[in-house]
């Protein structure tokens, strides 16, 4: 009877292992790539229970998750010949679990590698300006390159964006005084713009001053009042010889 007992508890313990280890869950963003004696088996498996057979089956879980790849810095030469120093991230998931196994080694490798090869070889194409301009058009085509590239392996490449641009210190000392010189022209050409503006409202104004002398008695009368409001001590009276003139007639006439 205890030999029996002993027996059952034996099948019992067997029984509870193979369950634990034949019954899978996976999650809902996980696939189960499954190997049957070494053989592939298709569809994969998940998600949800899956059952698998101890000792034959092996299964290699795939997450089919957005994966944030950064790529190391870089050393590129711009196609100006300017040494920059790179690094970029990259975003990628895996559409076709099977692939992702079977046609790569290592698929995470193998991406970091093509992403860092395809930074400098783009980059390279490319001037300085560019680089730091043109940031959206080069970061499209890195993404399409490395999406084309990593495409066999059953990924789906959907961002790749520049991080920073490290430029040597005598280089950002020329831009910076580059840029100074820059802003010093437009400086100028906007005071020169201005003046004129100014000299062809000042020449309309004389003109209109020319066909309506009231205008400028106005305007006369106007300088006068602002003479008033300041706290000088000393005031320069302007008299236009206009004004005068019916003085200095009248003088003249009573003399002869």
């Amino acid at each position: 009877m205890t030999v029996a007992l002993v027996v059952v508890g034996v099948v019992l313990i067997a029984l509870l292992l193979f369950l634990v280890s034949a019954i899978k869950v996976a999650r809902e963003y996980e696939r189960g790539v499954v190997f049957r004696l070494g053989r592939l088996l298709d569809p994969p498996k998940g998600p949800g229970l899956f059952v698998l057979i101890p000792l034959i089956d092996r299964m290699v879980r795939v997450d089919l998750r957005t994966i944030t790849l950064n790529i190391p810095p870089q050393e590129v030469i711009t196609k100006d010949n300017v040494p920059v120093r790179v690094n970029a991230v990259a975003y990628f998931r895996i559409v076709e679990p099977k692939a992702a196994i079977v046609q790569v080694e290592n698929f995470m490798v193998a991406t970091s590698q093509i992403a860092q090869t395809t930074l400098r070889s783009v980059l390279g194409q490319h001037v300085l300006d560019e680089l730091l301009s043109e940031r959206e058009k080069i970061n499209a085509i890195l993404q399409e390159i490395i999406d084309e590239a990593t495409s066999p392996w059953g990924i789906k490449v959907s961002i790749v964006e520049v991080k920073d641009v490290e430029i040597p210190s005598g280089m950002q000392r020329a831009m910076a005084r580059q840029a100074e010189a820059e802003r010093e022209r437009r400086a100028k050409v906007i005071s020169a713009e201005g003046e004129f503006q100014a000299s062809e409202r000042l020449k309309d104004a004389a003109l209109v001053m020319a066909e309506a002398p009231v205008a400028l008695q106005l305007r006369y009368l106007q300088t006068l009042l602002e003479i008033g409001a300041t706290n000088s001590t000393t005031i320069v009276f302007p008299a236009p010889i206009d004004l005068l003139r019916p003085f200095v007639e009248g003088s003249g006439k009573s003399t002869d």
